[in-house]
């Protein structure tokens, strides 16, 4: 199995995920989204397979308190990859993808031990 984890070097979330792959010994490849921003085509890809841009994108975080009143409703799929590609800490850390394209969001120990089953 192909496991790509996508998120930020720095975020506390990423590296919990990170360390428990590791202890689990399952392989993955981790992409920093601010040093290779995603593709706007993925992220639309995402959005759709995790029930829409609100469940991709994370409304509780500083960065999304933060921003300008008309820019917390984008109208369509080309203003929000746009929005995350200026903001790209928006986007709920980390994104898992499986070689088959299965789009997971977020670390708990219990959805991972589901997914991997570990």
């Amino acid at each position: 199995m192909t496991v790509t984890v996508y998120g930020l070097k720095t975020c506390d979330t990423c590296r919990k995920a990170r360390k428990w792959l590791d202890r689990f010994e399952v392989a993955y490849d981790f992409v920093d989204y601010r040093e290779q921003p995603v593709p706007a085509a993925t992220l639309k890809d995402w959005a759709g397979q995790l029930g829409g841009w609100e469940k991709l994108v994370n409304k509780a975080s500083t960065t999304w308190r933060n921003l300008l009143p008309q820019r917390k409703d984008p109208g369509s799929d080309p203003e929000w990859t746009l929005l995350i590609k200026e903001c790209p800490a928006l986007v709920r850390r980390p994104v898992v993808v499986l070689d088959d394209g299965s789009v997971s969001v977020g670390f708990k120990d219990n959805l991972f031990k589901q997914r991997f089953g570990r």
